[in-house]
């Protein structure tokens, strides 16, 4: 995953977000340097598979330890005043046995009750077994209705479906 910053950025416009993620809107590549410049800030590019990119403004000297960071595998947001959440990912087969199923189960609802955000991903060998991956999704998020909420639809693939469960606010 590269990052890019400042200069590095070669886009004619960019979707700029401000040092306290308020979004500024889309604004031209000069117009979003100038104002890093004036923030005393950098100007920091981390996904380059959107038209116009994301770019965020990060306190000056953070955007290359953001860059390292990203480069090191540490996908936790790196853009100032983002939100550092890591979600937990918990995979299952289209076909999964009742136990494994249980113990899956058992660790999103640990997750969820401490708080934190989980991503379920049911993998399937094909289209044909899609029903049976989203079956398996809606089951456990209706067994996990008490400790979480949907955040946001089934995501449903050729090769699968997810969906993201966020922590129920007590």
């Amino acid at each position: 995953m590269a990052v890019l910053i400042n200069e590095q950025i070669k886009a004619a416009e960019v979707e700029l977000t401000g040092l306290k993620g308020e979004k500024l809107g889309t604004v031209s590549r000069s117009e979003a340097l100038s104002k890093a410049r004036a923030a005393g800030a950098d100007l920091v590019c981390t996904s380059l598979m959107s038209s116009p990119p994301p770019c965020s403004l990060v306190a000056k000297g953070k955007g290359k330890a953001a860059a390292q960071a990203v480069r090191k595998g540490d996908t936790s947001r790196p853009q100032g005043g983002g939100s550092n959440e890591k979600v937990k990912e918990l995979r299952f087969t289209a076909h999964i046995e009742e136990h494994d199923y249980d113990t899956k189960l058992r660790q999103a609802d640990k997750h969820l009750r401490s708080g934190k955000p989980v991503q379920l991903v049911v993998k399937s060998s094909g289209a044909k077994e899609s029903a049976a991956a989203k079956a398996v999704l809606e089951r456990l998020v209706a067994d996990l209705k008490e400790a979480g909420t949907k955040a946001s639809g089934l995501q449903t693939s050729g090769k699968g479906a997810q969906v993201r469960v966020n922590p129920r606010a007590n």
